[in-house]
This record gives C-alpha cells, sequence and structure tokens, in this order.
C-alpha cells in the first residue's frame, strides 16, 4: 500500500494549482447557477494578467515562507502590508506622508525586527530567518498587487474578475508543474490534506477573495481595510488552539508593536489618498 501524502510534503506550486483549480470550480458553478454573463473583454483580460502574474509570485512566496516559520509569526508579518502601500502610493502615486504615518512606519519596522529576532535583535540571521523574510517579502507583493488592482477599472463584477483571475494564474503555474512526481503526491493525498485542500480552495481562495472584493465595491476603502487588523489576532489565537504553536510574550509584544504602527500609518490612508 502507497505512503499517503501529507499536505506539507507537496511543492508550493502543486499547493496553489490545487487551491486555484478547486476555487475556479467553485466560482464556476455559482456564476453558471446564477445566469452571470461569461463574455470576454481583452482590455480587461489584459489587465487580468498582469494581476494573476504579481499574485502568482506573491502566493508562491508566502507558501513557500510557510514551511520556515510559524503561522503566528507570519500572521503578524503579512499585517504589514498596509505600510509597504502607503511607501508604494509615496513613491509611486506622490500620495502625501505626514509625521505620523512616517513615525508609524518605523514603529512598524521595529516591531518586525522584534518578532523575526525572538527579543534579541542580535539573533536575526538571513539564513536562519528566512520564513519571516519570505513572509515578508510576500506582504510586500500583496500591496504591489493591491495597488495595481486600485488603479485598475475592470466591467467585470467581483465574482467574474476573480474567475478569470484564478483561471490565469492557474494557466501560468501547470506548465512549470507537470511531472510524474506530482501526479503521484496528488493522487496519494491523505484524507485530511484533502479536507485542508477543500477549505483553502473553497472558502480561503474562492468565496473570501470575492467577498473581498465584494466588500470594496459597497465600501470605502479605508473601512474594508480596517478589519485587516483583526487577521493577526485570529491567525496567532487560532495557531494556539489548532496548531499548539507556543505564544510567547515577545511575540505578543512585537505584534501589538506592528499593529500600532500600521494604525498610525493607516490615518493617512483614510484622510490624504489620491484617488
Amino acid at each position: 500500500m502507497a505512503t499517503k501524502t501529507a499536505l506539507y510534503e507537496i511543492t508550493p506550486v502543486t499547493l496553489i494549482i490545487m487551491r486555484l483549480v478547486m476555487a475556479v470550480f467553485l466560482l464556476f458553478i455559482i456564476a453558471k447557477s446564477t445566469g452571470r454573463d461569461f463574455s470576454i473583454d481583452r482590455k480587461n483580460h489584459s489587465y487580468i494578467f498582469l494581476l494573476a502574474l504579481i499574485a502568482v509570485f506573491h502566493l508562491w512566496i508566502q507558501v513557500t515562507g510557510l514551511k520556515y516559520t510559524t503561522v503566528s509569526n507570519t500572521g503578524w508579518i503579512i499585517g504589514t502590508a498596509p505600510v509597504f502601500m502607503a511607501l508604494l502610493g509615496f513613491v509611486f502615486f506622490r500620495e502625501r506622508l505626514r509625521l505620523i504615518n512616517i513615525a508609524g512606519i518605523v514603529v512598524a519596522f521595529l516591531g518586525l525586527i522584534l518578532l523575526i529576532g525572538r527579543g534579541d535583535f542580535s539573533k536575526i540571521n538571513l539564513i536562519a530567518n528566512k520564513g519571516d523574510l519570505m513572509v515578508l517579502a510576500s506582504s510586500f507583493t500583496w500591496s504591489v498587487y493591491s495597488i495595481v488592482n486600485k488603479k485598475i477599472t475592470f466591467s467585470y463584477p467581483p465574482l467574474m474578475t476573480i474567475l478569470y483571475l484564478f483561471i490565469a494564474m492557474a494557466v501560468i503555474l501547470i506548465p512549470f508543474n507537470i511531472s510524474y512526481d506530482v501526479y503521484n503526491s496528488i493522487i496519494h493525498l491523505s484524507r485530511n490534506a484533502w479536507i485542508s485542500l477543500i477549505f483553502l480552495g473553497f472558502i480561503c481562495s474562492g468565496v473570501s477573495y470575492v467577498l473581498w472584493a465584494q466588500a470594496l465595491m459597497e465600501m470605502d476603502t479605508a473601512s474594508v481595510g480596517a478589519f485587516l487588523y483583526f487577521e493577526p489576532f485570529v491567525t496567532v489565537f487560532s495557531a494556539w488552539l489548532i496548531l499548539n504553536e507556543h505564544i510567547t510574550p515577545v511575540i505578543i509584544l512585537s505584534g501589538l508593536i506592528i499593529t500600532a504602527g500600521v494604525i498610525l500609518v493607516n490615518k493617512k490612508l483614510k484622510q490624504n489618498t489620491i484617488a
């Protein structure tokens, strides 16, 4: 009898593709059952392909980074995305940074260094902390994705935009992931791995992306972005509850410092963002 494959044993690219395929399946069923228009606009699709390239790289470094760091660290680090968004807005769109926003950036990165160094700055090692650094890079790429997405106007509704985005991402990745080893690992996935994949594909990729896009249509960006403050706390609590990760006082303190910095940065996003 063949040995069952755990979810962490498959490659990051394979994991991403399977999430995308499941999400596409779910979104296609929803779109078909609700009578959505499947007509394609070439201009929209060129923008979607650009977003797909960014999103593919973002997911790849995030999933790879997760293999080398803890879930709780990942939650706090991903929470720095608004800091990168503020910096990118300043560099590329001349969005003004006030003194309080600059202070927020400094505070957030001090918290980040404290987290990565486990409370001791001398322990920061680029090789030993490669998981944290890759997740940090994914926070930057998510900011790039958000900035680009913010400047693009689609005629597609959110459901169809995400459906076509995921299809484009899968098309980009599949040619780099065709091999017997990949096929063998998939057919021998354990039951728990399949349950996890279904949750990741249907809920975390399919439903959540559409809800996020819909929320951005119906609410202002600042109001929607405020909910991101809760994400690291939910992630850390889940890591402790489900994965039995040891949550130290340094991790909590670092996270609170990062969150305080992000809140200060977002004061600019609420008042001075250029449309």
